[in-house]
């Protein structure tokens, strides 16, 4: 397939990517499409963790796509078997065959002049990475699903005299890059972390471990679930077999929500996750130290884990969890902060770790454009841009809002798929997905060849600049110096749950609110009338009609709609 010129240009062919591939697939026949991919193999996320016990940390049905029924009763799956599950989705729709591998995106550049990005692209070995060539690719449109968080780096975290440490330090995100094999048969280990990763990590390595210990400076809740689910074996007795899967999915999606609601508020969440915690904890476990955080449930990502098992490796002689923080690593160890206890020493106060591996799970590096160099150059004749020429970088993404979830400020034709951070992922990124197509959709319906939201000069000021992600989590909080930001009403939302996604795709204003369609038409008119010196707006009605009825030699189509145009000029007032 040839992609030197496309329709739509998707970055990413991780489960956001293979989503975004089949619903253009779908519900856009008639536009050419292509999806680049800078590793060597499909599966995204579920491709690039290597860690010990890698797996979901929600409900597959719901995690799963909705249109590729996970094909288990397994709640929460491995990785490796996720990853194979996105490839089997791809290769079932033809997807695999719009998924160029080892094309590394590296900068994007918009002309308003012929309303194209222009992509530089690496092209990559597949066997150690490095760069063979390079090629441009253009692309009316961009849909970014390479995820919010890089993978050349973690989060930078300094934890005094970790480089006078003569055992090994591994961070989870480069399991083992350095050639070496993991393995901590009678090894004695400590995970630095309380998030997703430390909880999964704690079992799979206290199978063989002499000894693990989870160091944590704040707790975090964790909750259990069933390994298994066999509701869909029970509907599928009395449904046909694709009723059975949609409604289940239904089913899940709308207990995920109910759950999250009732969880939300801090007295009555907290309440029952802890009561669930206590019956699982080994009899005598200070729970008030170790799983007593000051935030509700959701508030950051609630830790799940199937059928108890961080829960029965606690119970374990070889496991504990030191709360308290770090004075200094030494060369065989690391030495606590006055107040540290333990959960294996009767909760009294321990002064230092011996250990011989530090795992450091403390969080992820957030990158939201994907370190992409991202610069749009406009027509001096636009009146919609200010200046001519700007480029996209985290210093100046701060300052730019979020519309519905999607698409920065004056940004053109290029939206962001992010799913849920603190729920699961995959109906906040559907939600996305469809919202770009509409937007995508009516451009079509109004002859338009580039569209990006503004905010309005009777806004301006007025705008709130809330967090884009509104997440308490120590690596999102110290992301937002680089992230857009949302205020949090009419299209500067950035919804956290499939109800409020529902409100804001069902709003009837939802891809017209804020956001101006420019046809070629358009800009050809713009160009006209500042040559002639002409006032635009009281001569647009017979500008356009003329435009409709014949040929301009600005290119593009003739057929539009004048009315949805001309309403379209009048949001520029």
């Amino acid at each position: 397939m040839d992609i030197d010129n496309v329709d739509i240009l998707i970055i990413g062919a991780g489960l956001s990517g293979i989503n975004a591939g089949y619903r253009i697939q779908k519900e856009l026949p008639h536009k050419s499409f292509a999806i680049l991919e800078g590793r060597s193999e499909v599966g995204g996320t579920w491709s690039f963790w290597k860690y010990s016990g890698i797996r979901s940390d929600s409900t597959m049905r719901v995690f799963g796509l909705p249109w590729y029924p996970w094909p288990s009763n397994v709640v929460m799956a491995d990785g490796p078997v996720i990853r194979q599950y996105l490839e089997d989705a791809a290769s079932s729709q033809g997807l695999d065959k719009k998924i160029h591998l080892n094309h590394r995106v590296t900068a994007c550049d918009w002309r308003s002049a012929d309303n194209r990005w222009t992509l530089s692209i690496n092209l990559l070995s597949p066997t150690d990475g490095t760069i063979i060539s390079q090629k441009k690719i253009k692309a009316h449109w961009i849909i970014n699903a390479a995820g919010y968080y890089s993978y050349e780096k973690p989060l930078p975290v300094s934890i005094p005299g970790i480089e006078q440490f003569t055992g090994r330090v591994i961070h989870p995100q480069f399991w083992d890059s350095d050639g070496k094999e993991v393995d901590f048969s009678n090894k004695r280990v400590v995970i630095i972390g309380s998030g997703a990763t430390a909880i999964t990590l704690l079992p799979a390595i206290a199978k063989t471990a002499a000894k693990v210990t989870l160091l944590q400076r704040s707790p975090s809740y964790v909750f259990s679930l069933d390994g298994q689910d066999h509701n869909l074996d029970f509907w599928a007795r009395f449904l046909p077999d694709s009723w059975a899967k949609t409604f289940h999915w239904w089913q899940c999606l709308i207990m995920e929500s109910f759950f999250r609601v009732l969880l939300s508020n801090l007295m009555l969440g907290k309440r029952i996750v802890q009561a669930e915690m206590r019956k699982q904890l080994p009899k005598g476990f200070d729970l008030e130290t170790h799983f007593n955080p000051s935030y509700p449930p959701f508030e950051q990502r609630l830790c799940f884990c199937p059928d108890g098992d961080f829960f029965k490796a606690l119970s374990q002689p070889n496991t504990e969890i030191v709360t308290g923080t770090i004075d200094t690593v030494t060369s065989s160890g690391i030495d606590l902060n006055p107040g540290a206890k333990s959960s294996s020493t009767g909760h009294k106060e321990v002064n230092s770790i011996p250990c011989g591996v530090i795992i450091t799970a403390t969080g992820l590096y957030v990158d939201i454009i994907s370190s992409l160099q991202i610069s749009v150059s406009t027509l001096p004749s636009d009146p919609t841009y200010s200046p001519e020429r700007f480029n996209l970088t985290p210093e100046n993404l701060s300052n730019l809002q979020t519309w519905n979830g999607t698409m920065i400020e004056s940004v053109p034709n290029q939206g962001k798929i992010v799913g849920y951070t603190a729920g699961t992922w995959t109906p906040g990124a559907n939600a996305r997905t469809s919202q770009i197509i509409n937007v995508i959709k009516h451009m079509d319906l109004v002859g338009a060849e580039r569209v990006f939201p503004v905010v309005e000069k009777e806004e301006e000021g007025k705008m709130e600049k809330k967090p884009v992600m509104p997440n308490s989590s120590s690596y999102l909080v110290d992301a937002r110096s680089r992230l857009p930001i949302a205020a949090g009403k009419g299209p500067w939302r950035n919804a956290q749950s499939y109800s409020n996604s529902v409100f804001v795709r069902l709003w009837l204003s939802a891809i017209r609110s804020s956001v101006r369609y420019i046809s070629w038409h358009f800009s050809c008119i713009l160009e006209e009338a500042r040559r002639e010196s002409r006032d635009v707006e009281s001569t647009l009605p017979v500008r356009l009609r003329s435009y409709a009825e014949q040929p301009k030699q600005c290119g593009g189509s003739n057929k539009f709609d004048v009315s949805a145009l001309s309403n379209t000029f009048g949001t520029m007032r």
